[in-house]
């Protein structure tokens, strides 16, 4: 038989609705919800046992509440400030932490490029900041504010004067745009670079599949070469149709080879313009090769991309699928092998792929090419 609680509870009028409001409230916290129903319950005159049963708590959640509204009312039913444990570190030390994190060793005298979490530790004790302070407290510090210095991307100011009036055309033609005008149903863009010095590799030894138990695929380490080749590839941009040829090499000839696979076969032959998005390589570099592809299909027009500006290249992304997907780990024992490899991928590729989706926009290069000139302004030496 169980105990009747000493914690007696009345409700005035206006307890009761509040505690009822929130019974039936969805939209606060469950903690909240139930601790209503405890007190309503309790006053109803439900022993603790009764009212965990119906509520499926424990029976001292019950008697915590209870207690708590007898003692101290509708305030007794919000959480109670934690103490916790006193903070160790300033917040002036955490801040000077962070900030040293994001200047370059050089300027204290550390004779490194990057900072570890170890390092400003170490640098934080020796400059007297702190007295001692572990390398996991000083990564939560930097982690709250995702501050790495460890991590480093790689960046160049385009040097063509013309940067953004020539990547903006290639924008434009993503959108299926030229010259202010939408593209037709009978007009196709096509982004084309070669993927060279393909390494042909062979391992010594068989490597080992995937296992249960979290064992990755095995690859061995040695392999003996057997030359390189070029893969030239063309990517209807609109379709996600891939085009290629494996070459001994680059050059004038390997692209023009592919431009002729690509320009003999529909629906690009009888189209009215097939545009074809090249960086500056030797292959496709210049008006010559502009006139070249003229002469040669007089509805090909050759576009070229900005200096520096591969990126913007959407068969580069294809290139990615391609080396993490067929490339590695290299273990092909001759050009004809990797050859026949490539074109199965083609076919598969072109069965299942979709276009990118491509939001990049000349919105956003007016933005980036702002924000390059007010950098390239800050950095540039002040003049005498």
């Amino acid at each position: 038989m169980s105990r009747s609680s000493p914690f007696v509870i009345t409700l005035s009028d206006a307890d009761r609705a509040e505690l009822e409001r929130r019974a039936r409230c969805y939209k606060l916290p469950h903690a909240e919800v139930l601790r209503a129903k405890i007190v309503l319950l309790a006053a109803d005159g439900l022993e603790n046992t009764q009212v965990a049963a119906r509520l499926d708590v424990h029976v001292g959640v019950v008697s915590k509440w209870r207690k708590r509204f007898c003692e101290e009312g509708m305030a007794g039913l919000a959480d109670h400030k934690r103490a916790g444990r006193p903070r160790v570190y300033a917040a002036a030390v955490v801040a000077e932490v962070k900030a040293m994190a994001c200047e370059p060793p050089e300027d204290r005298d550390v004779p490194q490029s990057r900072w570890s979490a170890a390092d400003l530790a170490a640098q934080a004790a020796e400059e007297g900041l702190v007295e001692r302070v572990s390398r996991s407290t000083v990564h939560r510090w930097l982690e709250a504010d995702a501050i790495r210095p460890w991590r480093y991307r790689s960046w160049i100011f385009p040097r063509d004067p013309d940067f953004e009036v020539k990547a903006g055309r290639v924008l434009d033609l993503y959108q299926r745009i030229w010259d202010d005008r939408e593209l037709g149903d009978d007009e196709y863009v096509i982004s084309t670079d070669e993927k060279s010095q393909l390494q042909i590799l062979s391992r010594r030894h068989p490597g080992l599949p995937p296992a249960p138990g979290g064992r990755p695929g095995r690859v061995e380490f040695e392999y003996e070469r057997h030359g390189t080749v070029a893969y030239m590839a063309a990517y209807d941009v609109h379709r996600a149709r891939l085009m290629g040829r494996v070459e001994p090499t680059t050059g004038i000839a390997p692209f023009t080879a592919l431009v002729n696979q690509v320009m003999t076969a529909e629906p690009y032959a009888s189209a009215r313009r097939v545009f074809w998005v090249a960086d500056n390589g030797s292959s496709h570099r210049g008006q010559a090769s502009i006139d070249r592809m003229a002469a040669a299909w007089p509805n090909a027009v050759l576009v070229h991309l900005p200096v520096h500006a591969s990126w913007l290249n959407q068969v580069e992304v294809v290139f990615s699928v391609i080396q993490r997907k067929v490339i590695k780990p290299a273990d092909v024992g001759d050009p004809d092998a990797l050859a026949a490899r490539l074109t199965a991928f083609e076919h598969r590729y072109n069965t299942t792929a979709r276009p990118f989706d491509w939001r990049f926009t000349r919105a956003g290069l007016h933005d980036l090419c702002r924000r390059i000139d007010a950098r390239r302004a800050a950095s540039a030496p002040a003049a005498a």
